[in-house]
């Protein structure tokens, strides 16, 4: 690496910020050589969360973590201290809160009648049995672009092992096969805990205040430059005998058009698209708009860089259809403890010890969780927080004849307080802001080997891409894991870092993990 290479990194999400960390911490890069151009007000992409108790809280989504996998991210955060509680990681401070607040979810399924459904058992026939092995023991070469209903009856979607592996990962039946037989491997323990949810770790707070925000502060300390509201749309490129080499950035900002020059010896890093390009966020009277790809800079960008150029992927197997890649979130704030009480009763789990809590016979499959709280670090004592998605936006209500898109923040409570039969009264004073995101699950759409590009492309002298959209060996994207493997991958190999990236474990190995496995599939 010369002595005056800098870095410039195309999107702010958790990719971008881990690889600016990598490339500080492994491979001795000034901070003041990096720079990250985020096009929202606010670095943290899908991790992005916001809001004050008046206005309310807005959380897009969350993404799960366990202590058993996510290798990279735990190697990147045991070296970003915590904000809280100084002379400790943020790892540790995250594995000390999950020891006082343990999970084990005690309501996991709820039905029509407001019963808790017994999950003890997966709910499985021998032909699922049999379907389900099949799947996880074909190739991936084998499974090609084939969805999970080429290999799964029609009554398997109706086993209580999907209804919670489905609302867990967030799959739907028309997804990628060979997704969900990746994710059978990689969290082959979880499948062992599906119904408590106990290797779920949570963060003290959202995802935000508690892995990026510091995250941020360690990056600032090293003097990178973190730049918002910034949009690129365009890349200058050659592409002669040495390779496709970026020599330029195009972009937007406060109204003006910039130009950035790359250097002979400058390198680039581009977040191809993201789970939350197109979002948009409503209100308690207001439904969220509904926004498509030309709304989204990163798919556009994506698209105009892979045109004519094989080595950089196939967007359109990805954004090609919002109705098969889109749900819908939403976070309620409350200032009356009542509904969180009424909760715990019900379920029989203290806020931040249970899980998702899933309606079954929900038209949308609506889904809610109750966090430790405070779940935001400017929450005061008296407001509480909890969040919740559908993944069936597109149907209608069994309690509000709406589809949940189309929905007020006000409606969907309605919709919540009928599947809860509470008295309505406890919800009646909550702000419920919702957050419809169209291409939430794009990166689980049936997919072909070259849709998604290498993070060092082959031939590609300076560009390197990190994103939910790139191709990693074994691992499961959707994760924040993905991110930050694909950006330490990245980082490495563009910097000639020798240094060992941490493999993906390989629990699905363990005799005595495939034995507690195959005892759970026959419950």
């Amino acid at each position: 690496m010369a002595v005056d290479t800098k870095a410039w990194l195309i999107g702010g999400g958790i990719g971008s910020l881990a690889a600016a960390a990598f490339m500080i911490r492994d491979g001795g890069m000034p901070g003041s050589h990096i720079t990250i151009l985020e096009s929202a007000p606010s670095m943290g992409g899908a991790l992005d969360a916001h809001g004050t108790p008046a206005g309310g809280y807005c959380l897009p989504g969350g993404r799960m973590l366990t202590a058993d996998n996510y290798e990279c991210t735990w190697d990147l955060f045991r070296s970003i201290p915590s904000l809280d509680h100084e002379g400790q990681s943020v790892h540790d401070e995250t594995l000390a809160f999950n020891t006082q607040h343990h999970a084990h979810s005690l309501a996991r399924l709820v039905d029509a009648r407001r019963a808790k459904v017994p999950v003890a058992s997966m709910g499985f026939t021998m032909h699922d049995r049999a379907e389900l092995l099949k799947l996880s023991l074909a190739d991936e070469a084998t499974l090609g672009d084939s969805c999970i209903t080429d290999w799964l009856s029609p009554e398997f979607f109706e086993t209580e092992f999907w209804a919670m592996w489905v609302t867990t990962f967030a799959f739907q039946p028309w997804h990628s096969a060979a997704e969900l037989r990746r994710y059978l491997h990689r969290f082959v323990l979880e499948f062992t805990r599906i119904e408590t949810l106990g290797g779920v770790k949570r963060t003290v707070y959202n995802q935000y205040d508690s892995l990026v925000a510091p995250l941020l502060t360690w990056l600032r300390a090293h003097g990178v430059n973190l730049v918002n509201d910034c949009v690129v749309t365009d890349l200058d490129s050659i592409e002669d005998a040495r390779g496709y080499t970026v020599t330029g950035l195009h972009g937007r900002r406060d109204g003006e058009r910039f130009e950035i020059e790359i250097g002979n010896d400058d390198q680039v890093y581009f977040q191809n698209a993201s789970m939350t390009d197109a979002m948009s966020i409503g209100s308690m009277h207001r439904a969220p708009a509904k926004r498509d790809r030309d709304d989204s800079g990163g798919w556009v960008l994506w698209e105009s860089l892979a045109a004519g150029c094989p080595q950089f992927g196939r967007p359109a197997a990805f954004n090609r259809s919002i109705a098969e890649t889109c749900w819908e979130s939403f976070t309620v704030t409350l200032d009356d403890p009542a509904f969180f009480a009424r909760m715990e009763q019900f379920t029989g789990n203290v806020a931040g010890t249970g899980g998702l809590v899933t309606f079954r016979d929900s038209n949308w499959l609506m889904s809610i969780v109750l966090a430790h709280q405070p779940h935001f670090i400017n929450q005061p004592p008296d407001v509480q927080v909890f969040w919740g998605y559908g993944l069936k936006p597109d149907r209608i209500g069994n309690f509000v004849a709406k589809a949940m898109a189309d929905c007020t923040g006000a409606e969907i409570l309605q919709e919540l307080s009928g599947h809860l039969r509470f008295d309505a009264a406890l919800l009646a004073y909550g702000n419920c802001i919702p957050c419809r995101m169209p291409y939430i699950t794009s990166m689980f759409m049936p997919r072909r080997p070259g849709d998604r590009p290498l993070p060092v492309p082959a031939g590609s002298r300076n560009l390197s891409l990190i994103s939910q959209f790139v191709e990693l060996a074994e691992d499961c994207v959707f994760t924040v894991e993905y991110s930050v493997r694909a950006a330490q991958t990245a980082v490495y190999q563009r910097m000639g870092i020798t240094r060992t990236i941490p493999a993906v474990t390989p629990h699905d190995h363990s005799l005595q993990v495939q034995f507690e496995a195959v005892l759970k599939a026959f419950r």
